[in-house]
Formats: C-alpha cells, structure tokens, sequence
C-alpha cells in the first residue's frame, strides 16, 4: 500500500535504498581512507626516515593533537547538529570541507627547508590542522548513514557495502603507496624519498577528493531533526548522553580500543618487513594482506550478523585476530610464509570487527532519541570520531614511544636486538592483550534488534504526532 508514493514503512523512516546510494555512500568513507587512514598509516614512518623527527618527539606530538581534539570534537559535533547548510544538514559539509582537507593531507609530507626547529613546528601546525578539518568531514559522514534510514538491516548493508569500498582504499593505501613511492624515488626511508612521496600523496589525495564528491552527490538526506529540534541541541547534550546513553559509552570503548589495534599493529608492518625480515620489496605484499580478506568476506556480513546474532559474530571475530596476533609475536623473522599466514588469519578476524562496529553507531543514536527525544548524531558520532581517533594516534604514541625506548635508530641498516624485540611487541604482543581487553568490553553491549525496531516506531509515532 503507497501513501503520498511512499510505504508505510518509508513513511516511519524504514526506507529501503538504491545500490547506486549505498555505493555513493562507502565511498564517503572510501574518500577518507585515501585522504586520513593514508596519513594514519605511514606518518611516523615518514617523520621518522624521510622528514628527519626524533620518533619521541613524533609521539609527543600524536599525543597532543588528541588533547586537543578532545575539545574540539564536541563543539564541532554541537555545531553540526545545531546547523544546515543549504545543502543539507551533513552532506554540506563534505562538499565544503573536501578540499581543504585534501590540501592539508598533502602540507603534511612537505619537507620544508625550515631547520631542526621549524620543522618540528611545521609538523606540529600541519597535523593538528589536518585533524581539526578532517573532523569537519568525518563528523558530519557518520552521522550520514542514520539520515538516510532507519532500517537495520538496510544501516547493515550500507556497512557492509561502507566497509567493501574502505578495504579497496586499504589495498590500494598498503600495496600502493610503497610501490609508488619506490617507483618515484628508489627508496621509501631516506630522505631523498621525499619527492616519491609527496607525489604518492598527491595522487591520493586527488583520488580521495574525486570520492568524496561522488558521495556528496549521490546520497539524500531524509531522516533528520527538524529545524526547530536543531535550535534545541547544545553543548552539554554530549554530557546527557555520556550519562544516559549506556550503549554510546560502550561503543565509544569500543572505538578506542579496536582502532587502538589496528593502527599499533599497522604502524608496526613497514619497520618488521624492513629490519626484522629484512626485504623491503615485501612491504607492499605484506600490508596488502591485511585488506584483501576483507574484500571477500564483508559481503556476507549481513548473513553472519543474522547467523551468529552481534555479540556472537565479534567475539567469534575476535578471537580469529587474537590467534593472528599472537602468532605474529611469537614466530621466527625468518619464516616468512608462517609469518604471512598469521598476518592473514589476523585480518580474516578483524576485518569484521572494524567493519562491524560502524553499524552499531546508529544504533545507539536511535537509543539516545528514544531516551531524551534529540536526534543528535553530530554529537555522537563526534564523541565516536574522537575516540576513533585517539585509537589512531596511539598507532602514533605507542610505537613512538616503544621505538625510542628499545634504542630504534632511523639512520641505522641493522637495528639492535632491543629494537627488533619492541618492533615485535608493537606488531602482535600489545594488540593481542588489546584484543583480550575488547572482548570483554564487547560483553558489555545489550542493546538488541528487538529494542531497536521498537524504539524506531515508537521515535516515529511521537514525531508525527500534531505539535
């Protein structure tokens, strides 16, 4: 039955999407990936052997961008759930904000002529200020995919169809990036590499901004907070839902933690091939495994959250990494194809779980709009995006830190047995006690599908109610 061409469904914001949304939407987070997960990924390695930072500086630094960002993520969260754009409450900003944060991902692998001093400066204002504009997007795109339904399984989908098109980023980010650079300069972590990278960045960025306009373009906004609502969000929301919203504190964990993973064991891959195995050529294959897994699994993410149920399907996930993890610690440098397999095992686990966990946001956006009537999704999805970041920077601090306390010297071809040993532990010992840490915390989640439907009709029948 059709009402005004619309179901009934559709009418109480179940709405069922195109493929080409769905695609124009992951490629959103596609854009970002090439733009951020690309600087995430190989810029301590960059400040480390090509820029010329002291690794404990470079980690002093990743530390403070997050102290800062914890101040301005809640404002810029408030500010996108109390504004609009003409076009549209969040795509606005994508469109606005592309650009410069494309400029700034390239002013971060300048190597200026500046001295010791000034560069240590130059990369402390370029970072922080590729931090604060990438808020400006990511922001605004995670609270994208609750506006545009909210069906589950449909929020699902788009996930998963999210997740396919970040993985495709990641291979071309992991395998990429290091032949390019090579192809460019000869090496990757001298500083005679810095013109392969800054044209590898360019390139990326260029290909990131181009994503992030499809996905402008291609998606509609239907299911967000009137005007009038809008005027209502402040501020101090962000406490309210830190307080009321259990399942929010939860995911926020979550965030910190899995990212935290990630981006430790990642930053650790291009140091263990180089020094540890001792081959270069084999970055580019080795990081390359860490995406391809996913590129065959997340399509059938849908049918293994109805199979296993959530819970279920993380911690089965979860425990598939830990073994990954723990085998990357454990095996001997020189067996290289014992070693590949454990980086393949590792990826075929945590694949899902970094997929997963972005379908739980809506979710507890949902929950928070049931309990306290605001829809905020700026607000939870910047108190994500912080500690999704703040994950990230610890692939940043903690490396750094390691690094410069087991003796790890940049100038060195052959680094000490201290050195390789903290590689090691950054590579799959940390992650795998973190991966212990984030079973535990998953448990805590008890939110179900059933609430979730209830809570939307109920959501629905109040909004449409005469005011």
């Amino acid at each position: 039955m059709k009402q005004n061409n619309l179901t009934i469904a559709e009418q109480k914001g179940f709405y069922k999407l195109s493929w080409l949304e769905r695609i124009a939407f992951g490629s959103g987070d596609m854009a970002q990936n090439f733009i951020y997960q690309t600087v995430t990924t190989y810029l301590l390695f960059f400040y480390t052997n090509v820029y010329g930072l002291d690794p404990a500086f470079a980690a002093a630094m990743f530390l403070g961008v997050r102290i800062i960002d914890a101040v301005w993520d809640p404002i810029l969260g408030a500010l996108v759930d109390m504004t609009q754009t003409r076009f549209g409450k969040y795509r606005g900003w994508m469109l606005i904000m592309a650009l410069p944060l494309t400029a700034l991902m390239v002013a971060c692998f300048i190597v200026p002529d500046f001295g010791k001093m000034g560069k240590e400066v130059y990369a402390c204002i370029t970072y922080v200020a590729l931090s604060m504009v990438y808020t400006t997007v990511n922001v605004p795109f995670g609270a994208l995919n609750a506006a545009l339904t909210r069906d589950q399984n449909e929020i699902t989908i788009l996930t998963t169809a999210r997740m396919w098109l970040v993985n495709v980023a990641q291979v071309a980010i992991t395998y990429g990036v290091p032949t390019i650079v090579i192809a460019f300069s000869g090496t990757m972590d001298t500083p005679e590499a810095s013109g392969g990278w800054l044209t590898t960045i360019i390139i990326y960025g260029v290909v990131g901004f181009g994503a992030l306009l499809f996905s402008f373009f291609g998606t509609k906004e239907r299911v967000v907070i009137s005007k009038e609502d809008s005027a209502k969000v402040r501020i101090t929301d962000l406490f309210y839902e830190l307080k009321n919203n259990p399942p929010l504190v939860v995911l926020s964990l979550v965030f910190i933690v899995a990212f935290g993973i990630m981006a430790i064991g990642n930053s650790a891959g291009t140091y263990f091939i180089k020094y540890n195995i001792g081959d270069e050529g084999l970055v580019g294959v080795y990081n390359v495994i860490s995406a391809l897994p996913a590129l065959v699994i997340l399509p059938f993410m849908p049918f293994l959250r109805k199979k296993f149920g959530k819970k279920g399907l993380l911690h089965l996930s979860l425990g598939i990494s830990f073994v990954g993890y723990l085998g990357l610690f454990l095996l001997p440098a020189d067996n290289v194809t014992a070693i590949f397999i454990a980086q393949t095992v590792r990826s075929i686990g945590f694949c899902v779980v970094g997929a997963f966990i972005w379908s739980l946001i809506p979710e507890a956006i949902t929950y928070g709009e049931w309990k306290s009537g605001k829809r905020v999704s700026g607000i939870a999805n910047a108190l994500i995006g912080f500690f999704f970041k703040f994950g990230l920077a610890l692939g940043g601090f903690v490396p750094g830190l390691i690094l410069s306390v087991t003796g790890f010297n940049a100038d060195l071809a052959v680094q000490s047995n201290e050195a390789l040993f903290g590689i090691r532990l950054i590579l799959g010992a940390i992650p795998a006690v973190l991966v212990v840490i984030l079973i535990f915390i998953v448990s805590r989640y008890r939110l179900t599908d059933e609430q979730l439907v209830q809570y939307a009709k109920e959501i629905e029948e109040k909004n449409h109610q005469p005011r």
